[in-house]
């Protein structure tokens, strides 16, 4: 079997999710071409995986200063240039197409009738559900961008049959302890100088900083390293906790290690807002609107955390992927949320956060099985 896998290069966490997806498939003998698209190619690192991987321009979000832009969005794409490149886009020599989130694949196959499924956490907003607060015109933008045939979305929780826990590249067991104090800082959204001013406020803490705009130094309390996917992983499995921007892969990386996790949310950008709004109501993070010292300093009085143990979703994937991905994905769906886990590492925690809202976590600790959804088990 033959597929085509378009992943969109603009977040890492597609990158990520993929490159899991890339080692499942080979372990499964199906032939994967991938192409990447949405960020210079000269920005995109630790690629092998990908093997001889195609690029193109494609389409992303302008950010500044941690917004989405969306003047800056219309008048910075190539739109001459994307529609040419879906035109070129041959599929004949393929039995499948894969998107994650990559609009050209998408466009290609529907203008070619072949089959092409969409995979990764945009998909989860393609089907109405209160707890994902996506309106009718964010919807329809999101099928707009890349109209797939069929959907595979993930999410923290069982919402509905498409849905499968995250694909997670670094997995574990069982929760990892901090070998040192550092917090893994990733902001990638925020202006450099605007993460470094907030870090200085907290001279006693150690940070490690993850940020494409800096080189290798370090800087009293604060280590900046330049992207790396390697790096990052390892960087976040000796972690006390994570500061991140409300991206699913990051949070679900963190999650799955049983770290402490605050998020800022990147404005402009709904789905990073739907994030945080999920994370807060499932009592998985904290969460801050701007970044805030205030904010901050309650995080790191934080001594609880949540682990959510999650199954080999790559796997699981890859194999149906090479049976032909003809089983009904609720199938798939079942299987892999009767083997999700929660865990909470202390109990009766409760933290207020800069935007004055609370979290909380009450009740007995221990595991929970997740039959259908967090929200519907036992409480916390």
């Amino acid at each position: 079997m033959r597929v085509l896998i378009g992943v969109q290069g603009t977040g890492n966490g597609h990158l990520s999710r993929c490159s899991a997806l890339a080692e499942a498939l080979r372990a499964e003998q199906v032939e994967a071409d991938f192409l990447i698209s949405g960020r210079a190619r000269e920005a995109l690192f630790d690629m092998e995986v990908f093997g001889n991987w195609q690029w193109q321009p494609g389409l992303t979000f302008q950010v500044r200063d941690g917004k989405v832009r969306l003047v800056d969005t219309l008048r910075k794409n190539d739109w001459a240039q994307f529609k040419q490149s879906v035109r070129e886009l041959r599929l004949d020599d393929y039995d499948l197409v894969l998107s994650d989130f990559e609009p050209i694949t998408a466009w290609a196959a529907r203008k070619q009738g072949k089959r092409c499924i969409g995979i990764g956490r945009q998909f989860a907003f393609y089907h109405k559900h209160a707890q994902l607060p996506v309106t009718l015109l964010q919807r329809q933008l999101l099928k707009q961008f890349v109209p797939v045939s069929d959907v595979v979305g993930m999410h923290w929780q069982r919402l509905h049959d498409n849905l499968l826990p995250p694909v997670i590249h670094q997995r574990g067991n069982e929760s990892v302890a901090a070998t040192e104090e550092a917090i893994l800082v990733y902001l990638p959204f925020e202006s450099l100088a605007a993460v470094r001013q907030l870090l200085t406020a907290f001279p006693q803490q150690k940070f490690k900083v993850f940020h494409p705009q800096v080189k290798r130094e370090d800087v009293g309390h604060i280590s900046y390293f330049p992207p790396s996917r390697n790096g990052f992983a390892e960087a976040m499995r000796n972690s006390s906790g994570v500061i991140a921007n409300a991206g699913f892969e990051t949070t679900s990386e963190a999650l799955a290690l049983g770290k402490k996790l605050l998020v800022k949310p990147l404005h402009g950008q709904f789905e990073q807002q739907v994030n945080a709004h999920a994370l807060q109501s499932a009592k998985l993070a904290a969460v801050m609107t701007k970044l805030s010292t205030e904010a901050v300093a309650e995080f790191l009085t934080m001594s609880s955390a949540v682990q959510c143990e999650w199954p080999d979703v790559a796997s699981a994937l890859a194999k149906w992927i090479a049976a032909g991905a003809t089983t009904p994905i609720k199938e798939l769906s079942d299987v892999l949320w009767q083997q999700c886990r929660l865990n909470t590492n202390e109990v009766g925690f409760q933290k207020r956060v800069s935007d004055k809202t609370e979290l909380e976590l009450n009740g007995s600790p221990g595991w929970i099985r997740t039959n259908d959804t967090w929200i519907n088990s036992p409480p916390l």
